[in-house]
């Protein structure tokens, strides 16, 4: 593992990311306008230019529920993704304005004694490399172009998420990677891969061959974020604790969807989710926790008010 603040406080202590971004804007009942005109409704990432001020608010509330790391509002910011916007030229700038707001929210509220980060989130993208829908080399310069915006806006991480395929999260790596060596600065790589309900990536990978895939590339974390809730990651989460050489990061959903009244819902309440990361740390060792689809800052001041009297 190499140095920085961020590994250097894992191994101190467990560190809590922030929850959902989507769960938090579904709240603030956004208009077409929100977003600059409806062509663009729904572009969760266009929001940092058109309403900096709106993700600026998410990231202060998540760090005062207690997040010692909050995520960049740039999970879908690949060119490719974009691109189905009419946005894949801004891919930079939006990665770097993300980055920039984030970084604001987290300096404004570090201490001496207690630092925040900030996690440049990378999603996976749409595309399968795997099945050919889009070719290695155009997904490593897509992901190393998003790198480079999130590196120029100050993170101090980058975190793959959500990778669905082994041959994407290699992609994202060496992309992060080669923007690293553009930018001239190193950060450490967090990378977390989704598992279905069942237990198997999408393309069919399980955890033990996930883990010996992405540990030979060499990421300084390895996690499991989104798809299921907690009780459906137990397992996965002790294989890693026996077999990472990493510190792990798991941010599951608050358990899984239902649709309530027309909407998404999930059914964990920031009391059951708490439990279930709790015992991920005490039992399994897990050093970064946090949430996905459905968690909210109740859920993130939860797990941050128990691990602190822990």
């Amino acid at each position: 593992m190499g140095s920085s603040a961020y590994l250097d406080q894992i191994r101190d202590r467990v560190l809590v990311f922030d929850g959902a971004t989507g769960t938090w804007l579904q709240r603030q009942d956004l208009t077409a306008d929100d977003f600059g005109g409806p062509e663009l409704e729904g572009c969760n990432e266009v929001l940092v230019d058109t309403r900096p001020d709106l993700i600026a608010r998410m990231h202060r509330e998540y760090l005062e529920a207690g997040a010692d790391a909050i995520e960049t509002n740039s999970f879908g910011s690949l060119r490719a993704t974009l691109g189905e916007y009419g946005l894949g030229d801004r891919a930079r700038e939006l990665n770097e304005q993300a980055a920039r707001i984030a970084r604001q929210a987290a300096d404004e509220a570090a201490t001496p004694d207690r630092p925040r980060f900030v996690a440049g989130a990378m999603g996976p993208g749409t595309r399968f490399a795997s099945l050919g829908q889009v070719r290695y080399a155009e997904l490593r310069d897509q992901f190393a172009e998003q790198a480079a915006g999130l590196l120029e806006g100050g993170v101090d991480l980058l975190l793959l998420e959500t990778q669905f395929d082994l041959l994407g999260a290699k992609a994202a790596i060496n992309g992060a990677r080669r923007a690293m060596q553009e930018v001239g600065r190193e950060v450490p790589i967090q990378v977390q891969v989704t598992i279905e309900l069942t237990g198997r990536m999408l393309p069919g990978t399980e955890i033990g061959a996930a883990l010996i895939a992405l540990d030979a590339m060499r990421p300084d974390v390895i996690g499991i974020n989104c798809a299921t809730g907690p009780e459906e990651m137990g397992e996965h989460v002790r294989h890693l604790s026996q077999h990472a050489r990493t510190p792990i990061s798991v941010l599951p959903n608050a358990g899984l969807p239902s649709i309530v009244d027309g909407k998404m819902h999930y059914d964990l309440t920031a009391e059951d989710f708490t439990a279930y990361l709790t015992r991920f740390v005490r039992e399994f060792g897990v050093r970064v926790v946090g949430g996905c689809c459905g968690t909210t800052p109740e859920h993130i001041a939860a797990i941050a008010a128990t691990l602190s009297a822990a």
